[in-house]
């Protein structure tokens, strides 16, 4: 069926339809990951987004629960190249097209993908309307009548409604062996050595994995859980999710953060590091088409180390803003960006990347080992 992707200033992309039909609005961003469109599909931070995947073809190694980094899709709409007629790979339980006729989102395919990154890195992330009903017209309107990112609180949109242990998926996945043929297997974890709880912003389950894969015994509590509550339950240490939606939207949750400051350590990861700016006196500000993919240069202002990153977020820090007692330890090479803080007084660290790289690099997963070092040394 023919599809129309219509954006705000009037540019037109058509293409063919798969998984459901209809129409969706919300703001568009590309996403330069090479692989990984179903962790891309189901990461709560791309809520109310319609995704465009650089990458040329999508859908080639189809979707299985186990690479889900949440309960069901977010994005409001996908957009790409080209649809893999085949699904192939031995842990594939179904195609793409079928995951998205199942949760009823929309994909278009046969879009010419580099013209409307070009197009986005040139103007902006904006607004669109992704239809299989509307005139060219009708959805350029559509596109300018949905809401804008900037002041949407869209995490109460994705967090969990009460809070639960993590006890699924924890373990760690051993790869098939490829000499004997075996398939992979689940490794053994290794014990609880803390207690922490985990505000859940939009969390997703791959943090979940790393955090318990170093020996934690993680609660999630949702986005609106009080300080009090958390502090009544003694944890070791805490953390501060990623999450969707503009981060100054978000006072009630910066006001109960603020209380558990020098109460116990803190580690936060992309919103929960903008949350932390806010905490500390800081603002954030829209970047032109946010950081969205797994080949994000960060740079360890410490020690001058490199690592390649994954990134989901369209909000970033001010640098400028923060009070004197907060250090900026990584920044962003492709635009100077902030990338990480911590305070110099208290036990409290961020970073506005993915270590736990799903999908991505894995060159920043040794943050959670640090957390876990940190929470050791406070007890």
């Amino acid at each position: 069926m023919k599809a129309i992707l219509a954006l705000e200033d009037g540019r037109l992309f058509e293409g063919r339809s798969f998984g459901a039909t209809g129409t969706s609005t919300g703001e568009i961003c590309f996403n330069t990951s090479m692989t990984g469109y179903q962790e891309v599909i189901t990461d709560p931070s791309y809520r109310g987004q319609i995704v465009t995947m650089t990458y040329p073809q999508i859908g080639n190694y189809g979707v299985n629960p186990d690479d889900a980094e949440s309960a069901s899709p977010h994005v409001r709409g996908f957009v790409i190249g080209e649809l893999s007629p085949i699904a192939s790979n031995y842990r594939s339980r179904q195609t793409l097209a079928e995951y998205f006729a199942e949760h009823g989102i929309l994909g278009i395919e046969h879009v010419d993908t580099r013209a409307l990154t070009k197009h986005l890195r040139s103007l902006g992330a904006m607004r669109a309307c992704l239809t299989t009903e509307l005139t060219g017209e009708e959805a350029v309107a559509e596109a300018k009548k949905s809401p804008s990112m900037e002041g949407a609180d869209l995490v109460k949109e994705v967090t969990c409604a009460e809070g639960y242990a993590w006890e699924q998926d924890s373990r760690r996945f051993t790869m098939p062996n490829t000499v004997t043929g075996q398939e992979g297997n689940w490794a053994t974890l290794p014990p609880i050595r803390s207690r922490i709880v985990a505000y859940d912003f939009g969390i997703k389950y791959n943090i979940l994995r790393r955090l318990r894969q170093v020996g934690f015994e993680v609660e999630v509590v949702p986005s609106t859980t009080p300080a009090d509550a958390v502090l009544k339950r003694d944890p070791d240490g805490i953390f501060l999710s990623n999450g969707p939606g503009d981060p100054a939207a978000l006072p009630y949750i910066h006001e109960e953060v603020k209380k558990l400051i020098g109460k116990k350590p803190i580690f936060g990861i992309c919103l929960g590091n903008q949350i932390l700016g806010h905490v500390f006196g800081g603002r954030t500000f829209k970047l032109k088409f946010g950081h969205h993919g797994g080949n994000q240069p960060v740079k360890d202002l410490r020690s001058g180390k490199i690592s390649i990153t994954s990134q989901n977020h369209g909000f970033a820090v001010d640098p400028e803003s923060f009070d004197t007692n907060v250090e900026v330890t990584h920044i962003n090479l492709n635009d100077d960006t902030v990338e990480g803080i911590r305070h110099k007084e208290h036990p409290v660290f961020s970073v506005q990347y993915h270590p736990e790289a799903a999908p991505g690099p894995h060159d920043a997963t040794y943050f959670f080992d640090e957390f876990a070092d940190l929470v050791e040394q406070s007890k």
